[in-house]
């Protein structure tokens, strides 16, 4: 049985990832074709599992990470083309500058932050489920 404040956040949390999902699909969700086994956006049991984005993120307890606990994702695209390194950058950075600003409205007095943290990126900070 889960702790339903950490349901809590995570719904938080979840919801903002599927904004951001929803605006990313909308600007760029036309660029590139989806791989053959991806539904198209909207179609999914949920945003990260169709269209050309894949924004899952997790909990992690931070083991070797300088940030110590956390929530890491990734920016992926759902295609078989090579995406340009330079485009994939300006999502990147387009997303981390959207959940910086979508963090302190879901989580009002939690100092949270957003870095790369070795291949991936981590939302870390106050965690408590206060």
């Amino acid at each position: 049985m889960r702790n339903p404040l950490v349901e809590k956040w995570e719904e938080k949390l979840q919801k903002i990832f599927n904004k951001i999902d929803h605006i990313l699909e909308n600007k760029y969700g036309h660029l590139y074709p989806l791989r053959p086994n991806r539904p198209e956006h909207g179609e999914g049991v949920t945003p990260d599992a169709d269209g050309l984005f894949d924004l899952g993120v997790s909990f992690t307890v931070g083991l070797g990470s300088q940030f110590g606990p956390g929530y890491v994702f990734r920016v992926k695209l759902a295609t078989l083309r090579k995406v340009p390194e330079d485009l994939v950058e300006k999502i990147e950075e387009e997303v981390v500058g959207l959940l910086s600003a979508e963090l302190p409205e879901q989580f009002p007095g939690k100092e949270l932050k957003v870095a790369r943290d070795g291949h991936v990126y981590k939302i870390f900070g106050n965690l408590n489920l206060d």
